[in-house]
């Protein structure tokens, strides 16, 4: 189940990664239904929870304007229009797990999965950067204070 639920989370970077890059393009017939229908159509038979990979995607865009409230005061050297695109979308689905998902995801978890995606789609440094970010959300917005916070990357 984890591992499907890791590509379900790759699914929904990808569908909100796109549909992100289409809407800043200015890209009329830019529907996430259609993309999270294609996206969800190539891995049908690896994906058993795709309600998981939607919740994410609808999600994280409805609690977008609040995802980036709440990152830009943790990361105030990078404002969010400079962070990389494929950085946003994993920081915003890393925030939204935390903060609107840890009764069904463990906060350690969804820091650790936002890790790997970074390493994954990211650049050379975008891991370590997800990883502060996230590990600061995590001790400042859920007032944890515990010391094995994040993963080291």
């Amino acid at each position: 189940m984890a591992s499907n639920r890791h590509l379900g989370r790759i699914v929904a970077l990808q569908t909100l990664y796109e549909f992100e890059f289409r809407s800043q393009s200015g890209d009329p017939d830019v529907n996430v239904d259609e993309i999270l229908g294609r996206n969800l159509a190539r891995y049908e038979t690896a994906i058993d929870d795709t309600a998981f990979v939607k919740d994410l995607v609808e999600g994280v865009l409805a609690a977008r304007d609040e995802l980036d409230a709440k990152l830009q005061p943790i990361a105030p050297e990078w404002p969010l229009e400079q962070i990389a695109r494929i950085d946003r979308a994993v920081l915003r689905l890393g925030l939204y797990e935390l903060l609107h998902r840890s009764d069904k995801v463990p906060p350690k978890v969804a820091i650790n999965e936002a890790v790997e995606l970074a390493k994954a789609f990211g650049s050379d440094n975008s891991s370590k950067f997800i990883n502060g970010v996230l590990g600061t959300a995590f001790r400042t917005l859920l007032g944890e204070s515990d010391n094995a916070e994040t993963t080291k990357a």
